[in-house]
């Protein structure tokens, strides 16, 4: 269990970036939402021990990450939004070289190490290969593999889905899910809500600095339940439909808007039917309230 407790982090520019924070994370994958500039490079930097909180703490299985920082990086995982790669070496030079700051000092051991890492990863083919050469998704993919080297006890993803193609998506999902094991946390902070619907049982959503909600997908979905109603309308008429029901997501098509309202008391007009509640519903309404 990962125990995060009125974390604040205030940046010398005066922008207020955590303000309180307070988590409890069990063992699997979670997902942290929320749209940019919310706080969760922040979070994930200091989590990361990349960053000093103002106060708080945050700690798992007994060991204060905050305090112990060379002990916190023994049983890390670290996939940063921004990923640099060295472009003129190979994806095993690549790995071996992460291996070596990591402690594996013995060379054999080194050796089979990298090479299950990039069974694992599906880029065995490419070992001898310059990462300058790699696609977006290959690159997180070595990313993803220099993070679970030491078999991490907490793995920590930013975004990692930001800019890849729905089969790297898909590919990284699983590789994401893969890695929580029974007592394993992985902590998948994005602003993609299908990835948080496609992985986690528990998410939180955070924004401006604080946690708004932090709930399982399906207690998420249960309280939508029968209060999403969905229709096509004239743009003009959007400003109306406000006042009869909670707006949650709006998209413009062939001139005309797709909406979807939240409704305490029933169809908010004829035009509205019934529809299946999802986690974006529940995201939209949260960060917008």
């Amino acid at each position: 269990m990962l125990h995060i407790k009125e974390l604040t982090k205030t940046y010398p520019s005066g922008v207020q970036a955590l303000k309180g924070v307070s988590l409890e994370i069990p063992p699997g994958v979670f997902g942290l939402l929320g749209p940019n500039g919310a706080g969760k490079t922040t979070l994930m930097k200091i989590l990361a021990t990349l960053l000093e909180p103002d106060s708080g703490s945050a700690g798992m299985n007994g060991l204060d990450l905050i305090k112990h920082k060379a002990e916190t990086r023994k049983i890390l995982g670290y996939l940063p939004q921004d990923f640099g790669l060295y472009p003129t070496l190979t994806a095993g030079q690549m790995l071996d070289y992460f291996a070596k700051l990591k402690g594996v000092v013995n060379k054999t051991e080194r050796r089979a190490l990298v090479e299950a890492l990039l069974e694992r990863v599906n880029l065995s083919a490419e070992r001898h290969r310059r990462l300058g050469g790699f696609s977006g998704g290959m690159r997180q993919r070595v990313g993803i593999a220099q993070a679970l080297i030491g078999n991490p006890k907490l793995l920590i993803v930013d975004e990692p889905t930001a800019g890849l193609d729905p089969e790297e998506r898909a590919r990284l999902h699983n590789l994401l899910a893969d890695s929580a094991g029974e007592n394993n946390v992985v902590l998948l902070s994005t602003h993609i809500v299908s990835d948080v619907a496609n992985l986690c049982d528990r998410f939180a959503v955070i924004r401006r600095g604080k946690i708004v909600a932090a709930t399982s997908t399906e207690t998420a979905l249960a309280g939508l339940e029968g209060r999403i109603w969905e229709a096509t309308v004239p743009r003009e008429q959007v400003a109306a439909l406000e006042t009869k029901g909670k707006l949650i997501s709006k998209q413009l098509a062939g001139g005309r808007t797709r909406v979807r309202l939240l409704s305490e008391n029933g169809r908010p007009a004829e035009a509205f039917a019934a529809a299946t509640a999802t986690i974006e519903d529940f995201y939209f309404m949260v960060v917008n309230q």
